[in-house]
């Protein structure tokens, strides 16, 4: 694998889990990491380890992303992490608070901030926009309507830019996982720790680093080589719809 070679990162989302697997991932490779999370206290103390910086950034505040952007002089790569799930409601219960967050934080963040820092990124030489999507961006299933609409709209997105950079210095990757144990489902359950760890219960999910290793491989391809889409899953997961699972011990 090739060195980030002081190259600079930008990470959203990365107080936990895959944004904080990434950080750790791109500074250990030889990137200078730029973080940015609403949990102030966890960026900080990441990028005091890592030797990079951290700001405040939430990604569904339009004015905290152009706050975070501006501070950056220049911008290598830029992994969208930020995002989730709120709730696993069916439509006919479905909440609008719900679903105007996760279109918020999953597609207007990632479009803010890849807007923002699009000319930071062109002007590099050798850009790089790396969308955390998920196999909720091309399944579905019950309860996830609002989910997987927001992951389907990313992943509509990720398609065009990538169709707009043509010919320009800068690639388009999205990194697809199955299901990741991190407190992806404490949030979707709303702090229900009992509900989230039975999501993986009885099989071996993947872990932030292993989707972080995608991330880090894609990033250091020669410059003429582009990663459109990784898709990775648990050996136990063949679709949204079909997991193996093992008794518990």
């Amino acid at each position: 694998m090739s060195s980030g070679s002081g190259r600079q990162a930008v990470i959203t989302g990365a107080s936990a889990g895959i944004g904080a697997a990434t950080a750790r991932a791109l500074a250990g490779i030889g990137f200078r990491v730029v973080l940015g999370a609403r949990r102030l206290d966890r960026i900080e103390a990441l990028a005091s380890e890592l030797g990079g910086e951290a700001f405040p950034l939430d990604v569904t505040d339009a004015g905290s992303v152009v706050a975070f952007c501006q501070r950056l002089s220049s911008a290598d790569v830029l992994v969208n992490n930020a995002g989730g799930a709120v709730g696993l409601d069916p439509v006919a219960q479905a909440r609008d608070a719900d679903w105007t967050y996760m279109f918020e934080a999953n597609v207007l963040g990632t479009l803010r901030m890849t807007r923002e820092l699009l000319g930071k990124l062109e002007a590099s030489g050798n850009g790089h926009v790396v969308n955390i999507g998920s196999i909720a961006g091309f399944e579905t299933y019950a309860g996830g309507a609002g989910y997987t609409g927001a992951k389907h709209a990313e992943r509509a997105f990720t398609r065009c830019l990538r169709l707009e950079l043509l010919g320009k210095p800068v690639r388009v990757t999205e990194v697809c996982p199955g299901l990741t144990e991190t407190e992806f489902s404490l949030v979707r359950f709303r702090g229900d720790a009992e509900r989230a760890a039975s999501v993986y219960r009885g099989y071996t999910p993947l872990a932030a680093e292993d989707v972080a290793d995608c991330v880090a491989w894609a990033v250091t391809r020669p410059p003429h080589v582009n990663i459109d889409e990784i898709v990775v899953r648990p050996r136990d997961q063949a679709s949204a719809h079909h997991l193996f699972r093992r008794s518990d011990p």
